[in-house]
């Protein structure tokens, strides 16, 4: 059984098939790669699986203790708690609230003790505060942010604004991450940079990442499957040295019979 599987989705938008009849599957701990142009429906995919959009047909189907769960029309925060998180192509962080309340904020989405405690302030709430504290320190130093806990998020560098994204969305414990292009923005250092940190975080976390991204270097140097999409339609799938040759893709790129 597959982790995660898509049977012939759909997604209209009035007369508009922003996605049609789309088949993809996901294997715990891969790296997988979701390019093709603008337009393709790439970001309506992610919407899709994390409860941003319900789908018009189809089914998306997450593997849970040995059974298949249905995903469709479940709310974002249902999902969260199934373990699918993600980042989004324009960075939405909360600007206003510091390094480590961003974090820990997402926390408290598994590991929260509740309103009884937190309206009253009781011990139990000052202890789970404590470790939630520590726990997002854990995370933050894996991504070399300790000495930032107590920036404002708005005041990071670019660079740093998108790790602590990704920092957050592991801090919901997911199963599968959905990464919305992370090189958007980014020079070839940091470039450089985000695909070895990509490559860690699938193995330090053990769990499956799914990529969309614009720079070909960086997805043929990590993804171990790719996937095409053109105009809402699934063009082409397997490893990046049979997608680099795949002539429908070569086609979308670049054009041309």
């Amino acid at each position: 059984m597959s982790l995660l599987e898509v049977t012939d989705l759909t997604k209209n938008f009035g007369g508009l098939a922003a996605l049609s009849n789309v088949n993809f599957y996901l294997n715990e701990n891969e790296l997988v790669g979701l390019i093709g142009p603008n337009g393709a429906g790439k970001t309506t995919f992610f919407n899709l699986m994390t409860g941003v959009y319900v789908p018009s047909e189809g089914d998306i189907l997450l593997a849970s203790d040995g059974k298949q769960i249905k995903l469709n029309g479940k709310k974002p925060y249902d999902i969260t708690d199934l373990g699918l998180a993600r980042t989004f192509q324009n960075i939405r962080l909360f600007k206003d609230l510091s390094v480590i309340d961003n974090v820990m904020i997402a926390l408290h989405s598994k590991k929260g003790v509740g309103t009884f405690h937190s309206i009253l302030r009781t011990p139990k709430f000052y202890q789970n505060d404590k470790t939630l504290r520590e726990d997002a320190v854990e995370l933050l130093k894996i991504f070399n942010l300790e000495e930032q806990t107590e920036s404002y998020a708005r005041n990071l560098a670019y660079g740093e604004q998108r790790r602590l994204e990704i920092v957050r969305a592991l801090a919901t414990q997911p199963k599968i991450l959905f990464l919305d292009e992370p090189a958007a923005g980014m020079n070839p250092q940091e470039t450089a940079e985000l695909t070895d940190l990509i490559r860690k975080i699938q193995k330090q976390f053990k769990i499956t990442v799914v990529l969309i991204e614009h720079d070909m270097s960086l997805v043929m140097n990590v993804c171990e499957r790719i996937y095409c999409l053109e105009y809402g339609r699934l063009i082409a799938e397997g490893t990046p040295e049979e997608i680099k040759n795949n002539p429908e893709v070569i086609k979308a790129y670049l054009g041309g019979d």
